[in-house]
Parts: C-alpha cells; structure tokens; sequence
C-alpha cells in the first residue's frame, strides 16, 4: 500500500463504518495520522483503538454532526484551535433515499443535500486553500457511479453525487499544477450500512446481488488517490456501466435506472 508523506495528517468523515472506516484503515496502514470524525463517537473510538495499535498512529476522534449548518464550520474552528493541520480531507459523509421525490419526506432530503453537498463543499473550501498554499496534500471525495446519470426513485441522491463528480474534476484542474490533487471515488452499490439507512433492501439495484465489500472499494479509492488519478471507479462491471452511459441515449438511460430501481415485485 502506498505510503503517507511525512507527518501527513488525515481527516476522514462518516468514518464510525463502511467505507469511511475502510478508507481510514488504508490511510492508517500507509502511515498517516488521523482526525475520524462523525456523529457515532462510541464506534470512531472503537475504531481510533484498534488504528493506534495496529498501524501505532495517532488517531484523535472528533464528534460532528456534519449534517447541519453550524456543523462544518465548527468542525473546522476546533481543529484550527486545537493546532491539527489537515493535508488530506476524505469527504466520505453522506447518505441517500428511496422513493419517489412525491411521497419522500423535505427534511430528509434537505439533510441528504446538507451533507453530501453543502458540507463537502464548505470543508473543502476551509481546508483546500491552506493545502494548495504549502504545495501538498489532497481532497478525496466519495460520490458514487449514481453520479454518471439521473435516478428515478433516488432523484435527490443521484443529483448530489452528480454534483460531488462534477465539483472533484473541475477543482483537479483548478489545482493541477499547485501539488495538490483531488479524486472522486465512485462506487457501485456496496456492502454497507448505506442500504439499511436508505431503506432501499428491496429494491432490485441491491436485492439479491453480490454487492463489492467496503475495503476493497476503499483500497481502489486509497491507490487512485495516491497515484493523483482523478476519478477512481472501482470494479470492472461498474466501469463498463459507466462507459455504456456515454453511448446510450439519456432517455433510455434514465427509463433503465427506474427499472432496476423498483422495489422486487413493483
């Protein structure tokens, strides 16, 4: 696995399980220190336990709930006053929902579009400059193969993930020739806590497939990041997926995402 640079201090969000916890363990196994933050502290400190003893990294645990206004910013003062210079930002949090956009309920969505846009967006925006004006470091950003086309039935998820693809490659050219790199890791449907929050079991995108496990995505999200690639889709069957969009119409497309997307027996 490819090593840290020097001192190299890691900030990873919705680290408390899934991939978020996977990409920690990677950044740990390459030597970096860690900031684990989410709103779970009893599993981040779990996890922070067994990271120091495993990989003997410092690991500090930080609790935030990312998914409101103040959240981001606080989150930023406190690392500022507690001396913890961020060289890499994992923006790992983040969440969906199933249904359709006319019985899904505001506040979850208004949530879904705090977190997975607005807090990434703004982390960002807190720690990027202070990276591109030392000459190191980077932004890896979880999006999702979601982010390659529309998706009836999870119409606000796959429009942030959208989002996050389009923001990681625009900001990857921004800071091109600064040191700095940034990479949108886009996965599949992965075996996670995310279809059990999403309450999306039934549905045929997750039913009864054999979904990538979360370290092996988190790896191919770790190597893509260290060798600076852009944009990381891990798996051959989710690769093909995203290049087979490229050619078919976006009505199709979009008519297809809602098929496969029903609940099993719709």
């Amino acid at each position: 696995m490819s090593a840290a640079a020097p001192t190299e201090t890691v900030l990873v969000t919705g680290a408390s399980s899934g991939i978020g916890a996977e990409l920690a363990r990677c950044f740990a196994q390459g030597g970096s220190s860690l900031v684990l933050t989410a709103r779970s502290v009893d599993k981040l400190e779990v996890l922070a336990a067994e990271l120091r003893k495993s990989a003997r990294v410092t690991v500090r645990v930080v609790a935030a709930d990312l998914a409101t206004h103040e959240g981001p910013g606080r989150l930023t003062q406190r690392l500022a006053e507690d001396g913890v210079q961020v060289d890499v930002l994992v923006n790992n949090a983040g969440y969906a929902g199933f249904g359709a956009f006319t019985e899904t309920k505001w506040p979850d969505e208004a949530g879904m579009l705090q977190l997975n846009v607005v807090t990434l967006t703004e982390l960002t925006k807190h720690l990027l400059p202070g990276m591109v004006a030392r000459g190191r470091g980077g932004v890896l950003n979880v999006a999702s193969t979601a982010a390659f086309q529309p998706g009836p039935l999870m119409a606000v998820y796959y429009a942030t993930k959208a989002y996050v693809l389009s923001f990681s490659e625009a900001l990857a050219e921004e800071v091109r020739d600064s040191g700095v790199s940034v990479t949108a890791l886009c996965p599949g449907p992965t075996h996670s806590g995310f279809q059990a929050r999403a309450a999306m079991e039934d549905s045929k995108l997750v039913k009864g497939k054999r979904l990538m496990d979360a370290a092996s995505v988190a790896h191919a999200g770790y190597e893509g990041f260290r060798r600076r690639a852009t944009v990381v889709v891990p798996g051959l069957g989710n690769q093909l997926l995203v290049q087979s969009v490229r050619f078919t119409p976006r009505t199709w497309v979009t008519r297809i995402v809602h098929k496969m997307s029903e609940r099993v027996g719709a």
